[in-house]
This record gives C-alpha cells, sequence and structure tokens, in this order.
C-alpha cells in the first residue's frame, strides 16, 4: 500500500483535476512560472495520465522552450495561446486580487514580498489562472490586500482574457465566480471542518451545507508523483522532490 499523502501532493492531484475540469476552457498549452514546484507537479501529473497538454516550464533550466525568456512567454500570452497559468500571492483576498508587493502601506513598509512582475499581464491575458498557496491563515487570505499586484475582476470595458478558476490551498479547494468577485469553498483537505476552514480564512465566501472532503490522490496518482512526475522535477526542482519524494539527483542517476 502507498504511503499515505503528503500535503503537496494532495494539492497536485487538486490542481489536477481542476486542470482537466471539463466545464472550464480546455487547457492546451499550460506555462509555469518560477518557484511553482507543485502546479509544476500537477501538470505532470496531468502529462503522464494520458493528456497531450503542452508543458512550458519558465525555470526549466534545460530543454526550455523559451530561448528569451518572459518575453515569449509574454508575447505567447499577449496572442492568447497560453490557456492556463498559476499564480501565488503573498496576500489573496476575497475578489481574488493578489498582492506580490509587500505589507503596509506603500511601497510595502512591513513585510516585503518577491515583487509582481508579469503577474497582472498573466492573469488578465491567459484564458484562466489557477491561485495556489501552500499556507492557509488570516495573514495570507485576507479581507483585502495591502497593494494589488494583480486585479481579480476588472471594471466594465477593460479588456482581459480570463479570470481565476479556483484557489488551492494546503487546507481547503475555492471555485471563484467573475461576475460576483467571490469564492465558494468547493472542499476541506482531511481533518479539516467548515469552522476549521472559517476561523483560517481572513475573508468571507460562500459555502455548501455539507463541505465535501478533498479527495486524496489515488495510489496510481501517488505512482506517477513519486515516479516519473519526480523524474522530471528532479533538475529543475531538486529540493522539492529531495524534501516531498524523498530523492535526489544522485539517487536517481545511480
Amino acid at each position: 500500500m502507498s504511503a499515505a499523502a503528503r500535503p503537496e501532493e494532495r494539492m497536485a492531484a487538486a490542481l489536477a483535476a481542476l486542470i482537466l475540469d471539463p466545464a472550464a476552457p480546455p487547457a492546451r498549452h499550460i506555462a509555469v512560472g518560477a518557484a511553482s514546484p507543485i502546479p509544476a507537479a500537477a501538470c505532470w501529473l496531468v502529462r503522464f495520465s494520458g493528456h497531450p497538454v503542452r508543458l512550458s516550464l519558465l525555470h526549466k533550466p534545460t530543454g526550455n522552450p523559451f530561448t528569451a525568456g518572459t518575453r515569449e512567454l509574454f508575447d505567447l500570452t499577449g496572442q492568447g495561446r497560453i490557456d492556463l497559468f498559476f499564480l501565488g500571492g503573498g496576500q489573496i483576498d476575497g475578489a481574488a486580487n493578489i498582492n506580490l508587493i509587500g505589507t503596509g502601506d506603500w511601497p510595502g513598509l512591513g513585510a516585503r514580498f518577491p515583487g509582481s512582475f508579469g503577474s497582472a499581464f498573466m492573469y488578465m491575458m491567459a484564458h484562466r489562472t489557477i491561485l495556489f498557496r501552500e499556507e492557509h491563515s488570516p495573514r495570507v487570505l485576507v479581507p483585502r490586500v495591502d497593494a494589488i499586484s494583480a486585479p481579480g475582476v476588472s471594471a466594465p470595458g477593460v479588456f482581459r482574457r480570463g479570470h481565476a478558476q479556483a484557489l488551492v490551498t494546503g487546507r481547503a479547494v475555492f471555485r471563484f465566480d467573475p461576475s460576483r468577485a467571490r469564492f465558494t469553498l468547493t472542499s476541506a483537505d482531511p481533518g479539516e471542518t467548515a469552522a476549521t476552514i472559517r476561523a483560517a480564512t481572513g475573508f468571507d465566501y460562500d459555502a455548501p451545507d455539507i463541505v465535501p472532503a478533498t479527495a486524496e490522490p489515488t495510489a496510481d496518482q501517488l505512482a506517477l508523483l513519486r515516479g516519473p512526475v519526480c523524474d522530471e522535477m528532479l533538475e529543475t526542482y531538486p529540493d522539492f522532490c529531495r524534501r516531498v519524494f524523498g530523492r535526489t539527483r544522485e539517487e536517481a542517476a545511480a
């Protein structure tokens, strides 16, 4: 029997299910930015599960299709050729705004985050975006972000191609409705309840009377994650693979 799923594996499986959601626009070409090992694992899980998606991993040191880095990613996205992207945030609020700048008064005089970079452009020009954050706490999921790096919704007349589809955290999964600028809790991870998720979430959201449990990865999914998915990720995310899958590049090469 496979060892119990780790939180990162559960998040990857939840992200994979969202990628393949038949109600969402098709994900033919998926891009993954730097420092996003869990979304990368989800994308490889989708690929190794038999779905012929095109993956472009910006952080991949070899075999990267972007010879000019992010410039080519932005060009493809502006042309409408990136179907799905992933974004995190130092803060995320109930309207799906994300903050990658910092907390406190401008320009983020409290905690400093890594910076907005191309988040606003990718958020508005990709056909859909899945938000993710391992930490699920009131300091991350806030009533209103201190600074908006990328807006969850836009004013009428402002062109944008897509919105957030969902938010996946280390404790729950939320769906986002851009017409209402509001999240709905769709599942809570094992060990969580409607009450614990409510207490850990700083923004208001909708929830069903009975909150389903987030699906555990299947034995086949865990085998893929710990085998071929890890093999693909060892070069790009060696620390993640060692911490989550217990494997190193040296062991794989032996």
